[in-house]
């Protein structure tokens, strides 16, 4: 089954025979709700609020809306095996500390930064035993990713540009969000999430064509 990011291949490697599985960590979303909050920005206002006054279904649609950014996040920055857990810990975190969200609005900001503590606390922790190479930050991205090499390697590009291009990248070519939609949900601002893009697409290419037996239609050495 591929994945999202066939639809971008021409982005990032045009002639590639380029194809990803579905991610093996993925949060599952209500079908129809991860475009509301780009078209609908005070629906998601009044959502927070009842939220916050203790409506739980309605924090179920702030997962709904928001599993996705927060997943792409953590994606950018720990080890894909501990990302499921990760985002549930986000947002039961961000459950206990809603009352103490001031703007409703900035929802997406608030948990985004949420989302990157996490990533760095993850990090501060001991880990009894070494992180095996293929389960780091950009070097397994998807389930039985070893029948799409190629697509392996764009993933693995991509976990080795800097912090901000990476998590912009994860967020457009594997989530599948927009630049607005990106913009809407991180509370970054437009022009911050297109040079991003921009020049996170300039590297990963550059990483990419780097080495002439990563070149499309080329056998490695």
């Amino acid at each position: 089954m591929a994945s999202r990011l066939d639809s971008h291949v021409d982005l990032v490697a045009p002639g590639w025979d380029y194809r990803l599985v579905k991610t093996r960590s993925e949060p599952d979303v209500s079908p129809g709700i991860s475009n509301i909050i780009s078209t609908e920005a005070p629906d998601v206002e009044r959502v927070v609020i009842s939220a916050r006054d203790g409506d739980r279904t309605a924090f179920g649609r702030l997962y709904d809306l928001y599993a996705r950014m927060v997943h792409g996040i953590l994606m950018a920055r720990v080890p894909l095996g501990s990302v499921d857990d990760l985002v549930q810990d986000v947002f039961v975190m961000a459950l206990r500390r809603l009352t103490s969200l001031r703007q409703p609005a900035s929802f997406g900001a608030w948990i985004a930064a949420i989302a990157r503590n996490a990533a760095n606390d993850f990090h501060r922790r001991p880990h009894t035993e070494e992180q095996p190479a293929e389960d780091m930050p950009g070097a397994e991205r998807a389930s039985a990713a070893t029948d799409y090499p190629e697509g392996l390697l764009i993933l693995d590009a991509i976990g080795r540009l800097p912090e901000a291009y990476r998590e912009t990248l994860i967020l457009r070519l594997v989530e599948d969000l927009t630049g607005p939609e990106i913009a809407a949900r991180t509370g970054m601002t437009h022009g911050s999430v297109r040079v991003n893009l921009h020049r996170g697409m300039q590297l990963l290419r550059e990483k990419l064509y780097s080495s002439p037996g990563n070149r499309p239609g080329q056998e490695s050495s």
